[in-house]
């Protein structure tokens, strides 16, 4: 299964937590791993992973091994009922 991660800017922001490498690897890794859940959750939710897609965060979470937070971080959509 191919992964569908977020690809930054790196031009606007070279530290940008989000970057991969050539490989695909997270470049930062270990700034997610060293966050709590709660950290995490926050910075998905309020802070710097606010603006990503539910399918960016879910292939995220999934790359650090902590799916377990995919329903506290990922909004669920709510569609209009069909008429």
């Amino acid at each position: 299964m191919v992964e569908d991660f977020y690809r930054p800017d790196l031009g606007a922001n070279p530290a940008d937590p989000f970057a991969r490498g050539a490989d695909g690897r997270l470049v930062r890794r270990s700034y997610w791993l060293d966050l709590s859940d709660r950290s995490l959750i926050l910075a998905m939710t309020q802070g710097i992973g606010a603006n990503l897609t539910n399918e960016h965060k879910r292939a995220h979470l999934h790359d650090i091994g902590r799916e377990n937070l995919i329903d506290q971080v990922c909004i669920q959509e709510i569609l209009p009922p069909e008429r």
